[in-house]
């Protein structure tokens, strides 16, 4: 079967980049994986279906891939991902282009069903929503070779008014420590030196398997594996971070000092429309706790405005937050009314226009905000991961940066290095987001 070739479009969050991964990785035996779709016999599109434009981008992309039947080699298209496990059927119903449907839970029968149509040419269709599973295997990494996401958890159990992920992805279930371990030691032989920890909330991984938090043990035993020298945290939710985490962050030289709190709002009005778990004092306590007991501590966050209910109040204390505790990373969404959500049956809708407003409003704030953080780091030295080079200047990333979604830092050397070296980088000006700056010594790891 090699004669046929494979190509991937993965859209949204790290979490379905993990799922594509896997899905190249169950293929790669049979099939050969190319990067061009043009000269793929089949396309997947491992979809997003978490908010309106995601769900827009994914449809696009499907139509678009589509065409290729017609302009290049494409013989199969295949749907994957959150739209799919949403809206299943239907999407293979007004979208014919499409000859085989899988969701979330269904992706270990994707080289029989494949053969199926193959042999039989039949159109199929599988979303399961009774048998959860978390998908694990051997994967293909679509990121850098020196970083990969790590999955330790699926599912959520906070049923937040404006989400759908519970319904999509299911209750939230842990992995087990032995399988997670055993990926890391795997993913370290293949040259990966930073492992991105990623679920809907880390901070409850353990509460299922072990009966408590257990997120400060796994860092302790991944922090073991050998090559590995960073270990990042993505989506801990404040409200359920705990005092044995934060002491190992603290202490851990190989986790570093970086976390990502999904806040959405400050304002407990919001907060409480949102069925969040949490308050304005709650938040502000925990950021402050975590900046006292790790100092060199950056904190990202997401935030929604226009939800049902966001008076100019409410917006306007979101704003001050923002500007009196100066949050390092911040990501700004406009409230998506979601079918299925209790969110989107409430009294209040903001309108669209008024989303937009507050939305760019806010990008505002933290721009300034991001670019007064900035200034206070030139004549920093920095350890920073390389990515590249970009014909100019050699760029990367420090503890600071998550991938793809913070800045870079652009840099000089006259000496060659290696994509994947760590080496120490003087800041010397600055960007809204991106630094730059020149090698002092490299001391490459």
């Amino acid at each position: 079967m090699k004669k046929y070739k494979v190509g991937m479009v993965s859209l949204g969050c790290d979490k379905n980049r993990v799922d594509a991964e896997i899905i190249l990785g169950r293929m790669s035996e049979q099939y050969e994986i190319t990067n061009n779709p043009k000269e793929a016999d089949i396309i997947i599109v491992n979809t997003c279906g978490f908010i309106e434009s995601a769900k827009q981008e994914s449809i696009d992309t499907i139509l678009e891939m589509a065409e290729y039947k017609n302009k290049y080699k494409c013989k199969m298209l295949i749907a994957t991902g959150c739209l799919t496990q949403r809206y299943g059927k239907e999407l293979q119903e007004l979208m014919p282009e499409i000859d085989i449907t899988l969701g979330v839970n269904d992706y270990e029968k994707i080289n029989e069903y494949i053969m199926n149509f193959i042999n039989n040419d039949e159109k199929l269709i599988e979303v399961n929503y009774s048998d959860q599973k978390i998908n694990e295997g051997i994967r293909i990494l679509t990121t850098k070779s020196h970083t990969a996401y790590l999955r330790i958890a699926e599912g959520c159990n906070n049923f937040c008014t404006y989400c759908i992920i519970p319904k999509i992805r299911g209750k939230f279930r842990s992995r087990d420590k032995e399988s997670i371990i055993k990926e890391a030691e795997l993913l370290s032989k293949s040259g990966v030196k930073e492992l991105i920890l990623i679920a809907q909330d880390l901070t409850m991984y353990g509460t299922d398997l072990y009966g408590g938090q257990k997120l400060h043990e796994l860092l302790r035993e991944l922090s073991k594996v050998d090559g590995i020298e960073w270990i990042r945290l993505l989506y801990c939710y404040p409200e359920e971070i705990y005092d044995e985490l934060i002491d190992e962050i603290a202490n851990n030289n190989k986790v570093v000092k970086y976390l990502d709190l999904p806040i959405q709002h400050i304002s407990n009005n919001i907060l409480r429309l949102m069925a969040r778990k949490t308050s304005k004092e709650a938040i502000i306590n925990k950021i402050e706790t975590l900046r006292k007991r790790i100092p060199d501590i950056v904190v990202r966050t997401s935030l929604i405005v226009g939800f049902p209910g966001e008076t100019e109040e409410d917006f306007n204390e979101l704003t001050k937050f923002l500007q009196d505790y100066k949050l390092d990373n911040v990501g700004v969404f406009k409230y998506s009314q979601e079918e299925g959500t209790p969110a989107a049956k409430m009294e209040n809708q903001v309108p669209e226009e008024i989303k937009e407003i507050r939305e760019r409003n806010l990008m505002l704030v933290q721009q300034e905000v991001a670019k007064e953080i900035n200034e206070l780091k030139i004549s920093n030295i920095y350890d920073i991961l390389v990515e590249g080079h970009n014909g100019e200047y050699y760029y990367g990333r420090s503890y600071e940066m998550a991938p793809e979604i913070d800045g870079v830092v652009f840099f000089d050397s006259e000496e060659n290095i290696k994509t994947g070296a760590i080496v120490k980088v003087k800041i010397t000006n600055c960007a809204d987001y991106d630094l730059m700056g020149v090698v002092v010594y490299e001391s490459c790891k």
